[in-house]
């Protein structure tokens, strides 16, 4: 992964991620976001880029104490590359740095999240106010996303 580069994405950084994004979307393997919602969002990404071109995203949201990584998508032609770890490993540093003390994670591949630490959970363990974007999925109300978490510990 020496190639790839981790960087805060900017504005005009958002219509790559909206492609990105809707590319998953449409194999309903996560939520699209239009371009206008990326730019909302946009403090909440990380972005992977190899010589230029953007490769991969992922976001960190806050809901207080308690974080979500969300939007994580890596190109097809760089999975199993490490992007995906790189990513989700920097939004967890990014929650440390932040004070976070758990990080959670709705997703369709628990195993890979598994891998990072994060454990299987009941759903129930997250406030309501976390399924306001579940009102737009098309799997909304029959969900069958594994939730998982990680505990935050201080870096010594």
């Amino acid at each position: 992964m020496a190639d790839i580069t981790l960087r805060k994405p900017g504005v005009q950084d958002a219509p790559e991620i909206q492609k990105l994004l809707a590319h998953y979307a449409a194999r309903q393997m996560l939520l699209p976001l239009t371009t206008g919602q990326v730019v909302e969002r946009l403090r909440d990404f990380v972005v992977a880029e190899e010589e230029g071109r953007l490769v991969g995203c992922g976001a960190l949201h806050l809901w207080s104490d308690l974080a979500e990584i969300r939007s994580l998508a890596v190109a097809e032609s760089h999975w199993r590359r490490g992007v995906g770890s790189t990513l989700v490993r920097a939004c967890l540093q990014e929650g440390r740095d932040l004070g976070i003390r758990r990080v959670f994670v709705l997703t369709y591949k628990p195993e890979f999240f598994e891998r990072l630490g994060f454990r299987r959970v009941p759903k129930e363990t997250f406030p309501h106010k976390i399924w306001e974007d579940c009102m737009n999925c098309p799997q909304f109300p029959n969900c069958s996303e594994t939730a998982l978490l990680t505990e935050l510990l201080p870096v010594a």
